[in-house]
């Protein structure tokens, strides 16, 4: 992989696998301590973030991942949080919450990211979304 390469990894569909399930799973699959990387879950969408604190192969990780078969028996899927700083999301629902634009920029659907800052603008309906970014050198 390049060095631009993401330091997250999007787990789609953890329903059926405990958090205390994945992070095995993934320092098992990845031979990392749970000192190298942070997990965050959003149950309401099923899906979980993994931020590696240390530099791995995050393409070469999720292949052996969507290999193993603890994971197919899960269903579950693995991809990598290409990450923007800053998005403009537009034409939102009215009296919609930051807390709401963040799990749903955090979702892996809309190819988010952990999230930064979320600067609500609601006479627009408009909101700015800030990444946290994820830079080897800056």
């Amino acid at each position: 992989g390049s060095a631009e390469t993401s330091a997250s990894v999007a787990f789609e569909n953890v329903q059926k696998c405990s958090p205390k399930c994945l992070c095995l799973l993934l320092e098992n699959i990845s031979g990392l301590t749970e000192d190298d990387y942070t997990l965050e879950v959003i149950p309401e969408i099923n899906v979980a973030v993994a931020t590696f604190l240390k530099r791995i192969d995050t393409e070469e990780f999720i292949r052996k991942f969507s290999q193993d078969k603890r994971v197919k028996e899960f269903k579950m899927t693995a991809r990598l949080l290409e990450l923007t700083q800053t998005i403009k999301a537009e034409n939102l629902p009215d009296n919609i919450s930051t807390d709401y634009i963040t799990v749903y920029f955090e979702s892996v659907r809309s190819g988010g990211g952990p999230v930064s800052d979320v600067q609500l603008f609601p006479e627009e309906n408009s909101a700015i979304i800030t990444f946290c970014a994820h830079k080897g050198n800056t």
